[in-house]
């Protein structure tokens, strides 16, 4: 393997992980900022209020978005299993 293919293998590695984890990021962020309002609001500062949501909504984000993402997993491996063949025989 040349080194630019090492580079191009590790950049769609970085690409696929930021993409598997954004439904998950996405979800927790959105509920971290409307459980913050509802503090701000209410003027409850308490920190451990927003741990479970967020918890929560990973997980639910990760139960919505797994079929997806498991095809991205299943397609990146196959590419880089065919490739290492390519490059080995």
């Amino acid at each position: 393997m040349t080194p630019q293919s090492i580079i191009h293998l590790a950049r769609e590695t970085i690409l696929l992980v930021l993409l598997v984890s954004a439904p998950m990021l996405g979800f927790a962020l959105l509920v971290g900022l409307g459980v913050s309002i509802l503090q701000a609001v209410t003027q409850i500062h308490e920190m451990t209020l927003v741990f479970i949501p967020k918890i929560l909504a990973a997980a639910i984000g990760m139960i919505l978005f797994l079929p997806w993402m498991l095809r991205l997993i299943m397609d990146f491996t196959a590419r880089i299993l065919t490739s290492l063949a390519q490059a080995g025989g």
